[in-house]
């Protein structure tokens, strides 16, 4: 083994779920930077590593130093003392200061910092301000420095012990050492793997209860990432078991205990997180209660259409006005309907209706742009569902069962991204008196969160359900709707191009002849055809990773788009002034939701902090903070829910088959207004178009607003391998494949 000292100085490539890294580092005898390969998380620019490894001729990438395992120490050198400093860690020196610090008393200057911080006014342009902010900011390092030390012995990078820090303060180690699963739930950006590799080392066994309860706790809430609100009891225990490399016993102890102290909630067969079990039950409850007031309706009302026709300058058709009848008539509504089919158009009949009925109206979305154009095309305020229930960090929701909204009708629009946590939060606050109108596209891909709530509510056949099914002639010339339609009807959309259409298919085979026409399209050629500033341009994406996935095609438009290097960089991004970025998590601190679009205004190198412009509204992120954001040039079609563009470049292509799905492609090409280009095989598109298959989300929510709906208890089928005496219950609830063109 052997053993080099290396300063950090770029970061190639972070993975921040295994920690697989590709760093180029400064090393003693070495002119040319060297690179090193091996599993460091989450290491910053600036830092100073001791490695043990061995060094590697790849074919490809040459000489590569692997490294087994390593520290961080603090710099030694002039050069390494400088680059630390200029990192940003300490608050008040960047990389200017940092320089002149660093000039006036060289290898002493970390001494100086630490014994006899007061000779910093020695150096020019230094003042008092400046001094009293490093200083601060030396003490609370000096803690995080005792935190980052205990836990870099189980390979913890500094990013995360900062936030350890900045979640526990002084009991970090304490709370660490007492049970360092608590990681996982405590802090966003470490998972139930980082938090296990801790426990390993620190000596835990594989069948430790605690061990095995948070395996439970992680594995539920990675089922609840792909949609499902509760797990099937066989199916925890198996995906628990594949998780922990665990013998079944101490998982089902750990199982019986959790569900005994209400961590875990047995319903029947099947098993809950919390949060999840009472957002469905409220949800049911409070949509219930609503059906069953009838409030200010005494008998049917026939709305006068010749007064909204004349109000609104909209001729409606049969299914419209019916629609129009059914919300005045209604407590809970949905109206559903794909684009061009007149879903705004008749919620501008509906609102005409009740404001005749001197109902007052409150409109809401899920997300800021939805409110934007919900509000542009009604000429009425409307707010996000957070903003409506007036949520803030500290109180949580304020508007509740206890403190409910003021109105008589709410309606809600793009209601297929509203998972079931949001639903109940909104539900809660809704009096029995109010009106509830749900708008939204069903054949869109369900929400990001957990919970298939739209779809629930119409499978229920407790609420009425319109579906506007006809194009309007004004839509029939948009090929985007045309083909849209198309493909939902399974079939395969016109693909000749010309100058008059507004969605286009360009032939490429290869992934990497496809990902270079996307940046051309991007950067030359589509501003130039339609003179729309490049901003306007959003390309959608089904996956995440590969050549053609949204991590790549980022970074090949960012040094397209934004040659700016005023940036900061955190796990193999770097985020420039400018670089348009989406928030990947709820902040309610900040204000900020997954999924919300901005662009990075201003770049602070000293302080080690952004600014990111959302809406016109400014959030500051520290640069431990920046896991929270992803550059948003290129996106998942599931992140572009609710939102639409006025250009949409989309691939399609076999390499990603596995996402090919026609809500998919569906969701993907109704996002844009102006322009869609589809760039790929025929051989794909026609692969997604009959490709029906839709992950089945685990969602009792139908069952509880229609219990006739219900499958007949059954004895569960319990094998020897999960047989759980102490358990017992129903047999799972698949989630049936509804006909959604019935009008309600």
């Amino acid at each position: 083994m052997i053993k080099i000292r290396a300063v950090i100085e770029h970061i190639t490539y972070q993975n921040s779920e295994n920690g697989y890294s590709i760093l180029k580092g400064k090393v003693k005898d070495h002119n040319d930077l060297v690179t090193l390969v091996g599993t460091m998380l989450e290491v910053p620019v600036g830092s100073v590593l001791l490695c043990e490894g061995d060094w590697k001729i790849d074919r490809k990438y040459g000489k590569q130093f692997i490294v087994q395992s390593f520290e961080e120490v603090m710099p030694a050198t002039v050069y390494g003392i400088e680059k630390y400093l200029g990192s940003g860690l300490v608050k008040g020196i960047g990389p200017k200061f940092a320089q002149l610090i660093v000039r006036q008393f060289g290898t002493d200057t970390i001494e100086v910092i630490e014994t006899d911080i007061e000779r910093l006014y020695e150096v020019p342009g230094i003042g008092k301000k400046r001094v009293e902010k490093i200083r601060e900011s030396w003490e609370k390092q000096k803690d995080i420095k005792n935190v980052m030390l205990f836990l870099q012995g189980y390979g913890v990078s500094t990013a995360y012990a900062a936030k350890i820090y900045r979640c526990y303060g002084k009991e970090s180690i304490d709370k660490v050492n007492e049970n360092p699963y608590r990681l996982a739930d405590d802090i966003w950006g470490i998972g139930f793997k980082t938090a296990d590799g801790i426990a390993n080392k620190m000596g835990y066994e594989k069948n430790d209860l605690r061990r095995c309860k948070s395996g439970l706790t992680y594995t539920l809430s990675q089922l609840s990432d792909e949609g499902h609100v509760y797990a099937e009891q066989e199916q925890l225990l198996k995906s628990a078991m594949e998780l922990l490399e665990a013998d079944q016993d101490p998982i089902v102890q750990a199982m019986k205990e959790m569900v005994e102290t209400e961590q875990l909630i047995m319903d029947g067969d099947v098993i809950y997180l919390p949060p999840f079990y009472y957002a469905e039950i409220g949800t049911a409850n409070n949509l219930k209660g609503l059906m069953n007031c009838m409030g200010k309706k005494a008998a049917p009302i026939q709305p006068n259409m010749e007064a909204i026709t004349l109000q609104t300058g909209i001729e409606y058709d049969e299914v419209q006005v019916a629609a129009i009848r059914q919300a005045v008539n209604s407590k809970v509504m949905v109206l559903t309907g794909g684009p061009g089919t007149g879903k705004t158009t008749t919620t501008q009949g509906i609102i005409a209706a009740l404001k005749t009925m001197g109902y007052s109206i409150l409109l809401a979305a899920p997300t800021g742009r939805a409110a934007k154009r919900m509000s542009e095309a009604t000429g009425m305020e409307a707010k996000t569902i957070h903003r409506l229930l007036e949520y803030n960090p500290a109180d949580g929701y304020k508007r509740n069962d206890e403190n409910p909204l003021e109105g008589d009708v709410l309606i809600v629009d793009e209601c297929s991204m509203i998972d079931i946590l949001l639903m109940n939060n909104l539900v809660k606050a809704l009096p029995e008196t109010m009106h509830l109108i749900l708008v939204g596209d069903i054949d869109q891909l369900p929400s990001v969160g957990a919970g298939n709530v739209l779809r629930d509510i119409i499978d229920s056949e407790r609420v009425p359900v319109v579906r506007l099914t006809r194009i309007f002639r004004q839509a029939q010339t948009s090929r985007i709707v045309m083909s849209a339609h198309a493909i939902n009807q399974g079939k395969f959309p016109d693909t000749t191009n010309g100058k008059e259409t507004d969605f286009f298919f360009i032939p490429k085979e290869e992934p990497e002849a496809v990902a270079e026409e996307i940046v051309n399209l991007v950067k030359n050629r589509l501003p130039k055809a339609y003179r729309q500033k490049t901003s306007n341009i959003q390309v959608l994406t089904p996956m995440q990773r590969g050549i053609l996935g949204a991590a790549n095609l980022n970074i090949s438009l960012q040094t397209a788009l934004n040659p700016n290097q005023t940036a900061l960089n955190r796990g193999g991004y770097s985020f420039r002034e400018g670089d348009r970025v989406m928030q990947l998590r709820n902040n309610y601190d900040k204000d900020v939701f997954n999924g919300d679009l901005g662009y990075v205004e201003k770049v602070d190198l000293e302080e080690r902090t952004l600014q990111v412009n959302f809406e016109g509204r400014l959030v500051e992120y520290d640069v431990s903070e920046l896991d929270e954001l992803t550059l948003a040039y290129a996106t998942t079609i599931h992140k572009s829910q609710g939102s639409e563009y006025p250009i949409v470049v989309m691939p399609v292509l076999m390499t990603h088959y596995v996402m090919l799905q026609r809500n998919l492609i569906y969701t993907g090409i109704t996002r844009a207004k102006k322009i869609c280009v589809l760039i790929g095989t025929k051989k794909a598109l026609s692969f997604a178009i009959r490709n029906m298959t839709v992950l089945k989300r685990n969602t009792k929510l139908k069952e509880r607003l229609n219990p006739a709906l219900a499958e007949p208890n059954v004895t569960a089928k319990q094998t020897k391998e999960y047989h759980i005496s102490e358990f017992s219950g129903y047999g799972m609830v698949a989630e049936d494949n509804a006909d959604y063109g019935k009008k309600g």
